[in-house]
């Protein structure tokens, strides 16, 4: 993957993803999450794919292991560079989503790499705690989800800036560390608890971040998107 920002295109449709991107430089890496993909289809990535951008296909599977496996073996048909499971799915389903897109990849063509969510940057400790019932510190849980991904021979994971430190000492440099709930400095943070800017991350050991809002509801996005990539490449 290349370093660089991950433009998260939380659109409703695709003529207003790709009305934003008209007015974005070209070769990007771009999110296309759940509203975007399960409400128009597959479609929207052969789109972005020919108009010369990277895909973060990003819809979190996580089910059975032959379910997922199954899936996975369509997705890799779809042309993503990147797709995602959670790791709360357990190093089985993890395994068999390996082997799906692997069986699925076209011949000639690389398999798209794979990550596990660990836990959402929505998620607080107390949540985590009351909620799922894992108790201790979220670092833990954030750590041990991304060793258990590594053992299942993940390519890396989603965390917060909060854990990629942590997560670099678990798991080595090599690992993707993609981070989202990234904000500049005076950015409104939404519903998201662990969140950070892009020099907070460069210093933390992300390998990638993924940026929505401070770009794509900015009053000159391509400016922002210059501002963000600025301060994460110079970090």
């Amino acid at each position: 993957m290349k370093r660089t920002p991950i433009i998260a295109l939380d659109f409703p449709s695709p003529d207003e993803a790709l009305g934003f991107l008209d007015r974005m430089p070209s070769g990007l890496w771009v999110k296309v999450g759940m509203e975007l993909y399960l409400q128009n289809g597959p479609g929207i990535v052969g789109k972005l794919k020919d108009r010369g951008h990277d895909v973060f296909l990003d819809l979190k599977l996580h089910d059975i292991p032959n379910t997922v496996g199954r899936a996975m073996e369509g997705l890799a048909r779809v042309g993503a560079d990147l797709v995602n499971v959670h790791a709360a799915g357990g190093s089985d389903m993890m395994r068999r989503a390996l082997d799906g897109l692997e069986a699925g990849t076209p011949p000639g063509q690389k398999r798209p790499e794979l990550i596990a969510v660990t836990q959402l940057t929505s998620t607080g400790e107390e949540q985590m705690n009351r909620e799922q019932g894992i108790p201790g510190i979220l670092m833990d849980s954030v750590v041990r989800y991304a060793r258990l991904a590594d053992e299942a021979g993940l390519d890396g994971v989603v965390c917060s800036v909060l854990e990629a430190s942590a997560i670099r000492d678990a798991c080595g440099e090599e690992f993707l560390k993609v981070t989202p709930g990234i904000r500049l400095a005076d950015d409104d943070t939404h519903d998201q608890k662990r969140v950070a800017t892009p020099a907070d991350a460069a210093r933390a050991g992300s390998t990638h971040i993924v940026v929505g809002r401070a770009i794509t509801r900015a009053a000159d996005p391509a400016a922002a998107y210059e501002t963000v990539k600025r301060q994460w490449e110079e970090s």
